[in-house]
């Protein structure tokens, strides 16, 4: 990461290791050859766009499983209009 650019911080201990061996699970399930070195800097931003465009999909889609498990999803009369449930 470049310096000065440091603003997003993991909130919880431990969170920054799991999201990044998160980001080159996803990368291996696409296909991507991910950087020995470990930096990303070098790979078209479309791969990595890619990669992080799953990872939050992934995360949407268990927070939501997470949620429904739980009982404590909005009722479709009160979810947004033009929203897509599931």
């Amino acid at each position: 990461m470049a310096q000065g650019q440091q603003r997003n911080r993991a909130l919880f201990r431990g969170a920054e290791q799991a999201l990044d061996r998160f980001k080159y699970e996803v990368a291996q399930e696409l296909g991507i050859q991910v950087p020995q070195d470990g930096y990303w800097g070098d790979m078209p931003t479309r791969l990595t766009g890619a990669v992080g465009g799953h990872m939050v999909r992934r995360m949407i889609a268990l927070a939501e499983q997470q949620l429904a498990q739980q009982g404590t999803l909005p009722p479709v009369s009160q979810q947004i209009p033009g929203q897509q449930t599931r």
